[in-house]
């Protein structure tokens, strides 16, 4: 099959979306997926200055395209003599010579989209189906999963996934006999695995489907390969232990780990929980005394062993683990499938592993489980160690999940000067998630004005962040950037090992 190359034609107002445009295309050209297949991205605003009219120019652009992806704001933009904006015309020549078109419709504030620009909305919405977002991330995804049906419907991605791929090269004396008999013990006594530990490494191989054509898969490589980076230069993870709470050089530590996936979880997990504070108890309950660390340390573990079994391998890019004084960030190279949304990832969701024979093993040693129960088991595990619970987002072609520490320590508090309403509101809100006003006045029997002046206290020292404006909805979070201000100072996070 010839190699799709795809030109994309992004209409929308230039004004409105000067950054979008210019963020998207960067997205579209950069991803370590979609680079493979477009080609080409068209800005009116990039052209040259010719003597050509503008909208035979636009208008060229769109014939010549393979998709219209048309971003539909607030804004109709500048009219012509007849009433109508560059991004109508566009959208209706792309109907005109049957391009397929990909229509985003941004914010769901109606009473501020311009008349004409509600009646284009509605013109869309009646000839194709229309997605709604709110942000650039959820631009992205939705962009993402468009373009991944869209070449799927033409047959272009039937081509073996990377982890079934058979490793160019490599043969059965680059594994380790030795990570192979580890394996057969830890997944026996994990899960019941049935192969016994005299199990020839070709027999192992074939009951996990990771052998094509005899040859060992790119999974059989990163998973028990002597040296993985032979073939792999960039499946490592880099260790970052930051100063403060910018990402920003030099590093009070920098790792990088190599070898295997099962090598690099464990040494990332290490790393962070080597750096972060603990405390030792007592040895009431045995010989050895219990330590309790400020993050949990399977939330930690789960967060790590998520971005090796899901990242994107066809990336030049690592997983990197980056520890600040207010947060750890686990950077994960690639997208979450198209399938998913980042609030699926808060409540039941299937399993959709990128890697699925990577997951397997990760699976069968108890590195993950397979239910899709990872981003629930760390929200779980941060709402029961008294931390706000992790974030999930998409940043810069990578997935990010990030586990906020305890930087609001007893001796933050102490130097805040807060009344006991505050501080209990605090504990509360670092375990519920957050608190309302009217919340505040019932749960300490105080008037609106004195449960606003206490709230309002609380965000200038930066301990809340205020959600909303008026209205219903307004609440107040636990304030995550770790710096407090306006309070004699500005405090950073935790002291200790991890500052």
């Amino acid at each position: 099959m010839k190699p799709v190359r795809l030109k994309i034609f992004i209409s929308s107002v230039q004004k409105e979306f000067k950054q979008i445009r210019l963020d998207l295309k960067a997205f579209l050209l950069g991803d370590a997926f979609l680079h493979r297949f477009v080609s080409e991205v068209f800005l009116f605003e990039e052209l040259p200055a010719t003597d050509r009219r503008a909208d035979q120019v636009y208008l060229e652009q769109v014939e010549r395209c393979d998709i219209y992806l048309g971003i539909f704001g607030y804004e109709y933009g500048n009219e012509d003599q007849n009433g109508v904006s560059p991004t109508e015309y566009e959208y209706n020549h792309a109907a005109k010579h049957r391009k397929p078109r990909l229509v985003y419709v941004w914010g769901s504030d109606e009473k501020r989209r311009a008349p004409k620009m509600r009646h284009l909305v509605g013109k869309a919405g009646s000839e194709l189906v229309r997605r709604r977002i709110e942000d650039f991330s959820a631009l992205c995804s939705e962009v993402y999963a468009s373009l991944v049906d869209y070449l799927d419907g033409m047959g272009a991605l039937r081509v073996p996934p990377f982890d079934t791929s058979a490793c160019d090269g490599a043969t059965l004396r680059h594994l380790s006999r030795k990570r192979v008999d580890w394996f057969l013990e830890t997944a026996g006594r994990e899960r019941g695995f049935p192969l016994k530990s005299n199990t020839t490494t070709q027999a192992l191989l074939i009951h996990l489907n990771l052998l094509e054509k005899g040859k060992p898969t790119n999974a059989a490589m990163l998973l028990f390969g002597t040296n993985p980076q032979r073939f792999h230069r960039s499946a490592e993870t880099k260790c970052m232990h930051c100063h403060g709470t910018e990402y920003r050089r030099p590093f009070a530590s920098l790792q990088v780990y190599g070898g295997d996936l099962f090598e690099q979880a464990d040494q990332a997990r290490d790393f962070v929980l080597a750096k972060i504070n603990r405390s030792i108890g007592t040895r009431d309950a045995g010989i050895t005394a219990p330590a309790t660390y400020e993050l949990p340390p399977d939330a930690v573990g789960e967060a790590i062993v998520n971005a090796i079994a899901h990242r994107d391998y066809h990336s030049n890019a690592s997983v990197e683990v980056r520890l600040f004084t207010d947060r750890l960030e686990v950077w994960n190279p690639g997208r979450l499938p198209g399938t998913l949304t980042l609030e699926d990832l808060r409540r039941d969701h299937p399993s959709v592993p990128r890697n699925p024979l990577i997951a397997e093993s990760l699976y069968l040693t108890r590195y993950i489980e397979k239910a899709g129960s990872g981003t629930q088991r760390m929200i779980e595990l941060c709402r029961s160690a008294g931390l706000p619970e992790p974030q999930f987002e998409q940043r810069s072609g990578s997935f990010v999940i990030t586990l906020w520490r305890d930087w609001l320590t007893a001796e933050v508090m102490d130097r805040l000067d807060l009344n006991e309403r505050q501080r209990q509101s605090v504990l509360i809100v670092k375990t519920g998630g957050q608190i309302g006003n009217k919340e505040y006045q019932e749960m300490f029997g105080v008037s609106k004005p004195t449960a606003s002046r206490d709230l309002d206290e609380l965000v200038r020292k930066g301990v809340l962040e205020k959600i909303g404006t008026t209205g219903k909805g307004t609440h107040y979070v636990f304030g995550r950037k770790g710096l407090i201000k306006g309070s004699k100072g500005s405090l950073g996070g935790p002291r200790g090992n991890g500052s």
